[in-house]
C-alpha cells in the first residue's frame, strides 16, 4: 500500500508514444519537480494533454513532444509561452487546440469510459474547420439538436501537484481553486501525484475530506516534492516566481538559451535548483499573485 516514490521514479513509468496529462492551470500548480526529472530522461514523442504552462513549453524546448492537446498555453502574467509558440511557429509539433470547455468534457469522457461526450462548446467558432477529424452527432431524442462529439482524452499517465498526500495516494488540494486535476487523475490508466508534504496516513475531518477531490485507488506513486510546484504557484503555500519565469521566457530569444536553461535549472537535480532560485525559504516566501 505505500506507493511513496522519486520524482525519477515517477518520470521513469513513462514510455515513449505515450499520452501524459499534466494537472494545475497555466502557471499554477504544476507538476514541475516531476516535469524536471522527465526533461533529464531519454522518453520522446509524447502526446502532451494540458491546460497548458511552463510545462508545455519546456517539454517542447527538450523535443519530447510529438503532439499536444490543450486549451491554451500560458504564464498569466506573460500571455504566451514562448517555447510552446516556437514549436508550433516552426511546425515542430502535431496540435489539438480546442476550447477551455470542450477539453474539459474530453476529460470527462475519458474518466466516464465513454468514446465521446456531447456539448455545445465549440459550436459555431473555427473549431470544426481547424480540426475536421472532430464529429458532430444529432440528438435522438424530438429536440434534434446537433452538438459536437467531443472525443475522449484518454491518458496513458497523469501527473498531479497537491498540497498534501500521505503514502496511500490519499490527497489534499488545500488552495481556493482545485482547476481540473480530479479529471486528469480519472482519465489517465496510472496517476502519479507530487506533494508539498507527505504524511504518513491521512486522518480527515468532514470539513477537510472536501479538498480530497479525487479518490486514492486512482494514484499510482506518490512523490514528496516540497517546492515541486516552483517556478508556478502553490496556493496558498507560494506564490509564482516572476523573475525564474522571465528568465526562462529569455531564453527562448538567446542562442543556446535551452541549452543553458537545462544546465543551469534542471540538469544538477532538484537540491541544485532550489539553491539556483535564492533557498528553499525565498521560494517558500513568494507572495501569491493578486488578481
Amino acid at each position: 500500500m505505500d506507493k511513496l516514490m522519486t520524482a525519477e521514479e515517477a518520470a521513469g513509468q513513462l514510455q515513449d508514444g505515450m499520452t501524459v496529462g499534466f494537472g494545475g492551470w497555466g502557471p499554477r500548480r504544476k507538476p514541475m519537480a516531476v516535469v524536471r526529472a522527465i526533461l533529464r530522461s531519454n522518453v520522446k514523442n509524447l502526446t502532451v494533454v494540458a491546460y497548458g504552462g511552463p510545462e508545455v513549453g519546456m517539454l517542447c524546448a527538450a523535443g519530447k513532444v510529438k503532439k499536444l492537446v490543450y486549451g491554451f498555453a500560458t504564464m498569466d502574467a506573460i500571455p504566451l509561452e514562448p517555447w510552446y509558440r516556437k514549436a508550433r511557429q516552426n511546425g515542430e509539433i502535431e496540435i489539438m487546440e480546442v476550447d477551455e470547455g470542450a477539453f474539459q468534457w474530453g476529460l470527462r469522457a475519458a474518466g466516464m469510459r465513454l468514446p465521446f461526450l456531447p456539448t455545445r462548446c465549440g459550436l459555431g467558432t473555427d473549431l470544426m474547420n481547424k480540426h475536421p477529424e472532430l464529429k458532430t452527432i444529432r440528438s435522438p431524442y424530438a429536440d434534434g439538436e446537433e452538438l459536437l462529439a467531443m472525443p475522449a482524452l484518454n491518458l496513458d499517465a497523469a501527473f498531479v501537484h497537491v498540497n498534501v498526500a500521505d503514502r496511500l495516494g490519499n490527497t489534499l488540494i488545500t488552495g481556493t481553486d482545485p482547476y481540473f486535476d480530479h479529471l486528469f487523475a480519472r482519465a489517465a490508466q496510472r496517476c502519479f501525484v507530487s506533494a508539498e508534504r507527505v504524511e504518513d496516513r491521512l486522518a480527515l475531518t468532514a470539513e477537510e475530506a472536501g479538498d480530497n477531490t479525487f479518490e486514492r485507488y486512482l494514484v499510482a506513486g506518490v512523490v514528496q516534492a516540497p517546492l515541486g510546484a516552483h517556478p508556478t504557484s502553490c496556493a496558498p503555500d507560494y506564490g509564482w516566481d516572476m523573475e525564474h519565469l522571465k528568465r526562462y521566457v529569455a531564453s527562448a530569444k538567446e542562442e543556446g538559451g535551452w541549452q543553458e536553461y537545462m544546465e543551469s535549472f534542471v540538469v544538477p537535480g532538484e537540491a541544485a535548483y532550489q539553491d539556483a532560485n535564492g533557498g528553499s525559504g525565498a521560494m517558500g516566501r513568494l507572495p501569491l499573485p493578486v488578481f
